[in-house]
């Protein structure tokens, strides 16, 4: 019998980890060498048993005097052989061997560091915390991999999660706190969730976590003397502890999160940098918590009267399968951003969250699944059992997608989160079946449509991938061990028949497979080869069936030889024409794609692409005239299985969509519906004329059973009807409705009636149609549905203004006599950086959490190895990732990708994301965080706000300027978000926070807040709280984490100003101040502080004195009263306004402000003047091309005519300035020639 050896110590985790693999090992297949389970023995093994004592434990002898292993992993390996995840070289595999490794290699020895010597079982000559340092970052790469994974490969524990699992033991038991738990949220739920497994329960017991009662130094045990150090050992370990000291000031700091659902205490030290860990980790919880996200919040009830208004719009609902991807992340950045102002401005705001069910996509997930754990498939299992494991998969992993778009910031009402298959959604789908079959527009036939032989099931245009191959082609192809020839277009010859010549008809054709099904030949009625065949047939060579030559204006003369074989039960354009000529439509496929209806040596292949004929056969050598690649051939593929799409002839449930697109069609050229942006109504329109009916049937078990019934009557005297024939069918909301339904229909008494539910279950895209007054509890009348119904926006991606919206349109109106919405924006497609389609294989696929929080190179590639993509397309997609990220993705944080994301809406149709953009708005954040502590500081503790940010009255010039820009950033936000204008939005707050308030205000501002005057001092204290306050509010709908933590630190106006930032009035332009229209849109003479920053040299010191020339009394005063802030922004010398023609001293640089001012500096010897004379050239080459651009356009033929007068009058204004600023120019270039 084989024996384990273990240690008897209860924290020996290379034991336990032998000791849970061998419980695993008990439950599943038994061990490696297939014998008996071994016995566990805690005493060594026996000298007489093995010539030398194993090196460590555990141990397994397999069986008496047999082989010995040692050591955990071979042991546990061995023992459950099973967990190495599928046989070896599997992609499965590979993971699970590196995932061990790294438990091995990285994890033990960071646990075994960082816990020892608080047990006392190891000298405490390493510092702790820099052990612990260590142990933090052996787990980064597990807290990232387990972001998006429930264990380490696959979806249910392998020995990689048993090696890290038992790795981590001692840290969770005597060292991470609850602090530290909380920072590795993702890796303290794994470990929770294995530990709890009954296998490793079996073995542990309940593992008590650390509850941090005892510091590290408190543990117990003694300490190893260390030996002495030297001198410069003492010097050097006093540098670093000095440096540590520093860092974990910052870390304590950084790790100060309250509990889940508490508020931060902000009232002490603010950090010193902005961090987007940091500020993200604590604020959602307590908004949710807070209910700031319901409609309800701060009213008596939804229905409560509101002069604001009422916003309302539902999330499209992602499927449960899925995870975050940059489409759901521009989404909802979009939609959050608009659900933020909207509830800022005071309205009953609700934007319903919901998750579809996903028909296809989670049945093939759980399909796989089974196969993969109990090695069933779902006909095995029968349809209660397989729909029982669906329930349980999405209990499982159902919410992820919620917690991603709670990471990034989408403010929800998760109270009234929905599922599609709920009972409430299900009872609104059940409902409207019901009455669209009993209306007639839902009805029984049978047609064409997509199907996926290895779903074995028709399929939505969404799930087909067209795919345009440029001649010959080998596509992989489910079920064929080779891959398949396509884009080859084969002629082949038909004899007429009754001809005594060899008369031929020769067809060209890219699907000759199906020429089994072929029922007649087509030509062009001009097409002067074919005329003397009217009226004439030819002989399939295959089975006895005279083929008609039909004349049909669809066959292209110029394709092929001009004449086309019809299969009219496969092929969309054949069945068309079978239709109008009145043909039969032989099918030759069944669901599986094998062949039926044809003669015996063709029954056992498949159709697609099986009957490929070889170059030498008897048939191909008779009758084959030609073989050639074709130019261009479109290939449809099944998205979720890859399988070659095949048009079918099913009966299958449609509905009827003419009048339905037809209102959809008027409510949007009345104008009750508004489409934005405002190019998709012509195709909306085009789409809605030449609508086709809907195919809603689904060969599934997943999804919602269709509620109709096929009706057999007990009585000779009603014939037995068949399945196309719509009077054998009943719907109905019950089966007791539907069979007194189908009593009535035949006259019979209930009794005599026999029924048997469809098996099929709609199309997802019909629930996601009812989805917004279904969410509400149509059809029964509910508070929600007479409030928020009609919603207010639908907000989605262009990409499925048919799929979906174009059904809830169709749907809503029909349904309820309303239109769902009243407007609908549509925003652009994300792709890469390249304006290449994301796609895995290029490895350009980027996910937010990435982006928000950072990752390694090899994180991306590791990535890869759990796709479903082939080795050598990894390969390929390494090598994307390298070229676009060869240092990786940096941390961004969520304020900056949702900043970025809804910035680059202005683009168009696509979206070209480049990650270094998103990165350079998270050094706006950090800007936000260094303006707002600067500020904070010039506040002062004791600062108090005025009740209102109206001005005092003694406010200096700049305070009025920033006051101005500060009205006029306001104006264009709330402008922006009324039109949909994103980057109109996030232009205006960034350019009023980083250029206007940074640059300018608070470098003038420091020189005041400096200085003996009190009076000028206080109003510049209260405009910087109002352009903090307000600025702050402004950028909230975009960047709602760092503006709560920023906004939280700030005093209050008034003792009921509301709890939170995102339930806090969002600014009006009357509320900051109305702007005297004296006051210039830029910077008070700001243009000449640039002007002496560049045109002075850089080693020519620190200060230099500017002479000011103006063209006006009026330039001149103004100069006179901002040459302070000019002074400080500058940081120039003197700064005095020359007389009104006055001439600057020689040897003056020269820069030009403005047409109306230049600035003079002093700088003979400090400058090269031929360098500078360069840069003026370059400037009076621009200006003159800008000049001559202008004269040109106002010379047009017909210029005054057709041209808006406003926009000539602004030319002649451009023309003007460009010459005055030529002259200036001119003026410079005869200073600087002066000085060579």
């Amino acid at each position: 019998m084989s024996i384990l050896y273990v240690s008897p110590h209860p924290d020996a985790f290379p034991s336990l980890r032998a000791l849970i693999a061998a419980r695993y090992g008990e439950a599943g297949e038994g061990p490696g060498w297939g014998g008996a389970h071994p016995r566990v023995s805690l005493q060594p093994p026996p000298a007489s048993r093995t010539p030398f004592p194993p090196p460590r434990l555990p141990a397994l002898e397999q069986g008496p005097g047999g082989l010995w292993v040692w050591g955990a992993t071979a042991v546990s390996q061995l023992l459950w052989p099973a967990g190495l995840g599928g046989p070896g070289g599997s992609r499965a595999a590979v993971l699970v061997q590196q995932w061990v490794s790294y438990a091995d290699t990285e994890l033990i020895p960071a646990a075994c560091g960082a816990t020892l010597p608080a047990l006392g079982l190891r000298s405490s000559a390493q510092d702790p915390q820099a052990a612990l340092a260590a142990l933090g970052r052996a787990l980064s790469p597990l807290e990232e991999w387990l972001r998006l994974h429930t264990y380490l490969a696959g979806e249910a524990p392998t020995l990689a999660d048993l090696a890290a699992v038992t790795a981590l033991l001692l840290p969770f038991r005597y060292v991470l706190d609850p602090a530290a738990r909380r920072i590795w949220g993702n890796v303290t739920r794994w470990f929770i969730t294995c530990v709890q497994q009954p296998e490793f329960r079996a073995v542990l017991g309940e593992v008590v976590l650390y509850s941090g009662a005892r510091s590290l130094s408190q543990q117990p045990g003694s300490e190893v003397p260390a030996p002495p150090k030297t001198a410069a050992q003492l010097k050097k370990e006093a540098k670093k502890r000095e440096k540590l000291e520093k860092f974990q000031q910052k870390q304590k700091v950084q790790q100060q999160q309250p509990p889940p659902g508490e508020v931060r205490d902000v009232s002490g030290t603010m950090p010193d940098s902005y961090s987007p860990q940091y500020v993200e980790a604590a604020w959602y919880p307590w908004w949710e918590q807070q209910g700031f996200f319901r409609p309800e919040y701060g009213r008596s009830s939804v229905s409560a009267p509101n002069p604001r208004g009422i916003f309302m719009m539902c999330i499209p609902p992602p499927n449960v399968t899925g995870s975050l991807h940059l489409g759901h992340a521009l989404t909802n950045s979009i939609q959050d951003s608009l659900t933020r102002w909207h509830r800022m401005r005071g309205e009953t705001t609700l934007w319903n969250p919901g998750c579809d069910h996903a028909g296809i996509a989670t049945q093939v997930v759980v399909e796989k699944k089974l196969w993969r754990e109990q090695g069933l498939s779902r006909h095995q299992l029968g349809r209660e059992a397989f729909l029982q494991e669906v329930w349980k998969w999405k209990e499982e992993k159902g919410d992820r997608i919620y917690h991603q778009l709670k990471k990034l910031g989408s403010s929800l009402d998760w109270n009234r989160a929905c599922f599609t298959m709920d009972p409430k959604l299900s009872a609104a789908v059940t409902e409207a079946f019901v009455r669209l079959h009993e209306e007639g527009v839902i009805y029984r036939s049978t047609r064409l449509v997509n199907w996926s032989c290895t779903l074995n099931s028709a399929i939505s245009d969404i799930e087909v991938d067209k795919k345009e191959l440029t001649g010959r082609t080998l596509l992989s192809v489910p079920g064929y061990k080779e891959k398949v020839e396509f884009g080859v277009l084969v002629s082949f010859a038909y004899k007429v028949q009754g001809s005594d010549s060899d008369d031929e008809v020769v067809v060209a054709t890219t699907r000759i497979e199906t020429m089994l099904g072929d029922v007649a030949v087509a030509v062009h009625p001009k097409d002067p080869r074919y005329q003397h065949l009217k009226g004439k047939s030819v002989i399939h060579p295959f089975v006895s069936r005279s083929l008609p030559i039909v004349f049909d204006d669809f066959v292209d003369m110029e394709f092929g030889t001009g004449a086309v074989k019809i299969t009219p039960a496969h092929d969309q354009n054949d069945y068309e024409v079978g239709q109008r000529h009145g043909l039969e439509a032989v099918s030759i496929m069944d669901a599986r794609g094998a062949l039926v209806n044809v003669p015996p040596p063709f029954l056992v292949r498949q159709a697609c692409p099986g009957l490929r004929p070889g170059r030498t056969t008897p048939w191909w050598c008779h009758f084959g005239r030609g073989w050639a690649p074709q130019a261009s051939s479109p290939t449809c593929t099944c998205s979720r299985s890859k399988d070659v799409v095949e048009p079918l002839l099913r009966p299958q449930w449609y509905v009827r969509c003419g009048e339905m697109a037809q209102a959809a069609s008027a409510a949007v050229t009345r104008g009750d519906l508004r489409i934005l942006p405002e190019a998709h109504q012509r195709t909306w329109h085009a789409w809605m004329d030449n609508i086709r009916d809907w195919c809603i049937s689904r060969q599934l078990w997943w999804g919602h059973r269709i509620p109709a019934y096929f009706i057999t009557v007990n009585d000779p005297a009603v014939p037995p009807g068949e399945d196309p024939d719509g009077r054998y069918w009943v719907s109905g909301r019950t089966e007791a409705e539907a069979r007194e339904k189908a009593a009535k229909e035949f006259g019979v008494s209930p009794d005599k009636i026999s029924l048997q539910q469809d098996e099929d279950v709609l199309d997802t895209w019909f629930s996601s149609g009812l989805f917004p007054f279904s969410i509400l509890g149509w059809p029964n009348q509910s508070e929600d549905l007479s409030v928020f119904y009609p919603g207010t926006l639908l907000e989605t991606g262009h990409d499925i203004l048919f799929f979906w919206v174009a059904r809830m349109v169709m749907l809503g109106l029909k349904l309820t006599g309303k239109l769902p919405f009243k407007e609908v924006y549509l925003h652009a497609i994300v792709r890469d950086a390249h304006g290449r389609k994301m796609s895995k294989s290029l490895g350009n696929v980027i996910d937010p959490l990435d982006v928000i929080h950072g990752v390694s190179l090899q994180g991306l590639h590791d990535q890869l190895l759990n796709s479903n993509l082939d080795p050598s397309e990894v390969e390929k997609a390494k090598e994307g990732q390298k070229a676009d990220f060869p240092t990786g993705i940096p941390e961004c944080g969520t304020d900056a990708l949702r900043f970025g994301l809804c910035a680059y809406t202005s683009q168009g149709r696509d979206i070209n994301l480049d990650v270094n953009r998103i990165l350079g708005y998270r050094h706006f954040c950090n800007k936000l965080w260094n303006a707002t502590k600067f500020a904070l500081r010039g506040l002062g503790k004791g600062f108090v706000p005025s009740p209102t940010s109206e001005p005092g009255g003694h406010e200096s010039l700049v305070d009025r300027w920033i006051r101005s820009r500060l009205t006029e950033a306001v104006r264009l936000s709330n402008q922006g978000f009324q039109a949909y204008d994103f980057p109109a939005v996030t232009t205006a707050q960034y350019s009023f926070w980083l250029y206007e308030l940074c640059d300018v205000y608070l470098e003038c501002l420091k020189p005041v807040l400096n200085g003996v005057d009190l009076v000028a001092a206080e109003c510049a204290r209260q405009t910087l709280y109002t352009c903090l306050d307000v600025g702050l509010r402004l950028l909230s709908p975009f960047m709602p984490f760092v503006t709560e933590e920023l906004f939280q630190r700030l005093p209050r106006r008034t003792p009921q100003a509301p709890p939170s930032l995102c339930v806090t009035a969002y600014p009006e332009p009357s509320e900051v101040w109305a702007a005297p229209a004296s006051l210039p849109p830029s910077p008070p003479l700001s243009p000449c502080a640039p002007c002496v920053l560049t045109t002075t040299s850089p080693g020519s010191g620190p200060t230099h004195d500017c002479l000011v020339s103006v063209s006006s009394p009026a330039t001149g005063a103004l100069a006179s009263a901002v040459s302070g802030y000019v002074q400080t922004l500058a940081s120039a010398g003197i700064v005095a306004v020359l007389a009104l023609g006055a001439s600057a001293p020689q040897g003056c640089a020269v820069a030009l402000a403005s047409d109306r001012c230049s600035v003079h500096l002093q700088l003979q010897g400090l400058v090269d003047p031929a360098r500078e004379l360069g840069k003026l050239q370059a400037k009076r080459d621009e200006a003159q091309r800008q000049a001559q651009r202008l004269r040109e356009r106002r010379a047009a033929s017909g210029y005054t005519v057709k041209v808006p007068l406003k926009v000539q009058e602004a030319d002649e204004a451009k023309l003007q300035q460009t010459e005055a600023e030529l002259r200036k120019v001119d003026e410079a270039i005869a200073l600087f020639q002066k000085m060579l």
